[in-house]
């Protein structure tokens, strides 16, 4: 179709051939042979060159339509060769979403590589850590990993303070707001009803609360083991327990919901991580992580 379009647009075979940087009988055979492909005369030969016959015009139109579309396929699939087009699979715990670095980053990448559709998602930790490690994601923003498999990096970006979450009228709840009495300590969690955000016996920022209370002989009551923030904090709202949350979640229930800091001393902070595949060089995760990672150092948040 490309030698059909030289010969239609010059007029001539031998100019054509020329165009294309070939000799004129390869390009006369393959016209001929094009000719005898569609059952039609697309020529008529004349002393002063070829002339489109009825059928070779109406072919003209085609071809330049057929040869439009191929180069914009050829585009489309040079930038899905250079990562900017395609799909990037990517979710997220509730906590993880509620830090303004997540939606930052998120709106900074929609801008910046318009052409690669965002998958969202949100799950727990454990489920989107199996996801990411099966190939079922690319990315995933979590707070303390509770599996390590062979094969994925979790990059911290981040630590922020953990708050203790209670019922409006729980005791914990009338500390100040600031000051030196205003600080949560360890033994305050001794026989309290605990809500936990984790899977049963998974490791995580709450087994790590439980292990530092061990440690100090405290025993909290654990009343529930939820999958989600959110629900926790319901639950919590409704009177069911106490929890401890990151401090970006402060927002959540803040009619019904106290949220008061730990003690000094008390060794437990959120992390904010990044986990994704090290074996995955698509250039659309690649952009994503040196995007995430670009942004979290440029803020002065990044620590480790």
């Amino acid at each position: 179709m490309r030698y059909f379009l030289a010969v239609a647009e010059a007029g001539h075979l031998t100019r054509a051939a020329t165009r294309l940087n070939i000799q004129q009988p390869p390009l006369s055979q393959q016209i001929k042979a094009l000719e005898n492909h569609l059952g039609m005369v697309l020529f008529r030969r004349h002393a002063k060159g070829m002339a489109l016959t009825e059928s070779g015009e109406l072919f003209l139109e085609e071809a330049r339509r057929i040869l439009d579309g191929v180069a914009v396929m050829e585009q489309r699939m040079a930038r899905v060769a250079k990562g900017v087009r395609g799909r990037l699979a990517i979710a997220f715990t509730t906590s993880a979403a509620a830090h303004l670095l997540t939606p930052r980053v998120l709106r900074l990448f929609r801008g910046r590589y318009p052409e690669i559709e965002l998958s969202l998602s949100e799950n727990n930790a454990g489920e989107i850590t199996e996801r990411i490690a099966s190939g079922e994601l690319h990315c995933g923003f979590l707070r303390v990993p509770v599996a390590r498999p062979p094969g994925l990096v979790f990059r911290t970006l981040l630590r922020e303070p953990v708050l203790v979450a209670a019922p409006l009228d729980h005791r914990l709840a009338q500390k100040p707001r600031a000051g030196k009495n205003a600080a949560v300590a360890l033994k305050d969690f001794h026989g309290e009803n605990l809500i936990l955000v984790r899977r049963a016996g998974a490791p995580g920022l709450y087994a790590n609360l439980l292990a530092l209370c061990a440690e100090r002989g405290i025993y909290p009551n654990v009343v529930a083991e939820v999958e989600r923030m959110m629900t926790n904090l319901n639950l919590v709202a409704a009177g069911a327990g106490i929890s401890v949350v990151p401090a970006s979640m402060q927002q959540v229930h803040a009619k019904t919901v106290a949220y008061r800091p730990l003690a000094n001393g008390v060794r437990l902070h959120a992390p904010l991580t990044l986990v994704y595949r090290a074996a995955d060089h698509t250039a659309a995760t690649a952009f994503f992580v040196e995007l995430v990672t670009t942004t979290t150092a440029g803020s002065g948040s990044a620590r480790s």
